[in-house]
């Protein structure tokens, strides 16, 4: 029904537990903003991600499942002295493109990939660069772009 409320799943990397819990607080701040409801789980880190949101988008077309009409991934890769970070961040990245467009789901990209621990706080914090907040906006913009274009538009 249209006048449902927006359900959004974020899914948080905790493997930088202090930068996850400022981008998560962006995240909340914005979808809390715009009245939706939210639910959050945590996962290891970026490459897990994916990986969530393909789990919890099946198990809420099952009859005890919880469907969403939205995720917000977040999360922080910072590079390393090893080819690790090119991984990471590029799996990660390609898992959370392959889902938004092989299943057509909202998905708000909030895994920042970044050179220092440094850069990792500018993005993160609210007061600054905000990414949790983007990603959440991002991921609204989208729920809203797709019940638009299949004539569900509020």
């Amino acid at each position: 029904m249209l006048e449902d409320k927006i359900r959004i799943l974020v899914v948080e990397a905790r493997f930088y537990s202090d930068l996850a819990d400022e981008l998560l607080r962006g995240a909340t701040d914005v979808i809390s903003a715009h009245d939706a409801e939210f639910d959050v789980i945590s996962v290891p880190g970026a490459l897990e991600i994916p990986a969530a949101i393909a789990i919890a988008e099946e198990g809420g077309r099952g009859p005890s499942g919880k469907a969403y009409d939205g995720y917000v991934a977040l999360g922080a890769v910072i590079r390393g002295e090893t080819y690790h970070f090119e991984i990471v961040a590029n799996e990660s990245a390609r898992g959370l493109t392959d889902l938004a467009v092989g299943k057509r789901l909202a998905i708000g990209n909030g895994v920042m990939t970044v050179e220092d621990e440094d850069q990792a706080w500018a993005r993160a914090r609210p007061s600054e660069g905000d990414r949790g907040g983007r990603a959440a906006r991002a991921a609204l913009e989208m729920i809203a772009l797709k019940r638009q274009l299949s004539g569900q538009a509020r």
